[in-house]
């Protein structure tokens, strides 16, 4: 998603920056918009919700601009807080989701199918808990490459790491996640 200039501009209108502020964090958003809403759209699946994650982030990003300390890392800035806002919401949805299914469950009969769907369900949520339990460090890694399929070297490029720590945080991130995963079907088979 580019950020074409109007749309910056309307950004730079929501909170007075200095002019030089001002056209350099146009330049900045426009060089980076697209990588955050892609993050987005890798997380949340659905190009709507991440249009509107991405806005989120470019409106935080227009207020906080000023205090940024390192500007040349706003790219990554940008992009880690499109992640969280991204996972947040997905957070809020699996809540949801969660009472709605429990309603649901609860005026069906418990008929096997029921059952294998709330399994399914049940499944599917503890697996995005163990993604979202990682560090961010971990996680913001393992989105980018395991879900975003971005290669290590641009992954090292965006995040400004070389590329054999990458490569170490997506090793610790798969071998967490099998171990999260690995009780996850220990304590599934034992009820």
């Amino acid at each position: 998603m580019l950020l074409d200039g109007a749309m910056a501009a309307g950004w730079a209108r929501t909170v007075s920056l200095h002019p030089a502020l001002e056209r350099e964090f146009e330049q900045r958003l426009s060089d980076s918009s697209t990588l955050a809403f892609r993050v987005a759209l890798s997380v949340l699946r659905r190009r709507e919700d991440a249009e509107d994650v991405a806005q989120e982030a470019f409106l935080r990003a227009h207020r906080s601009f000023a205090s940024i300390r390192d500007r040349e890392r706003f790219r990554a800035w940008l992009v880690r807080t499109a992640f969280r806002i991204a996972l947040d919401r997905i957070r809020g949805e699996k809540r949801r989701a969660r009472r709605e299914d429990a309603v649901a469950i609860a005026a069906r009969d418990h008929e096997d199918s029921a059952e294998d769907h709330a399994a399914r369900g049940e499944l599917r949520s503890r697996v995005a808990e163990a993604v979202a339990a990682l560090p961010e460090k971990l996680r913001l890694v393992t989105v980018l490459v395991a879900i975003e399929e971005q290669d290590l070297a641009s992954v090292a490029r965006l995040l400004e790491l070389p590329e054999g720590t990458v490569k170490s945080r997506l090793h610790r991130a798969r071998k967490e996640l099998a171990e999260r995963l690995r009780w996850l079907a220990s304590d599934t088979k034992a009820r």
